[in-house]
């Protein structure tokens, strides 16, 4: 069996996306337990829905960042990996 340098780096480049996607886990968890709290805190003092609603919002939007960063590299990684051709 013959294993090119470029087949090797793309067999990781895919693994390594991959393992970028993982990412995506941690924010869908935080995501969600931030709506929880967010419902709960809306049940027990209904006049503070919008200040509740903004802060949920905005901390989720942060969150969400990670899981964006991680696609991010997976495409790259995918479609317009540096690495290809130089090896």
């Amino acid at each position: 069996m013959n294993i090119t340098n470029e087949g090797l780096v793309a067999a990781f480049s895919a693994l390594g996306a991959g393992m970028a996607v993982i990412a995506g886990i941690g924010p869908g968890i935080g995501q969600g337990i931030a709506a929880g709290h967010g419902a709960a805190a809306v049940g027990r003092n209904p006049g503070a829905r919008g200040t509740v609603m903004s802060t949920m919002l905005l901390g989720q939007a942060v969150a969400e960042t990670t899981g964006l960063y991680g696609l991010l590299i997976a495409f790259l990684l995918l479609y317009a990996n540096p690495l290809l051709g130089r090896f």
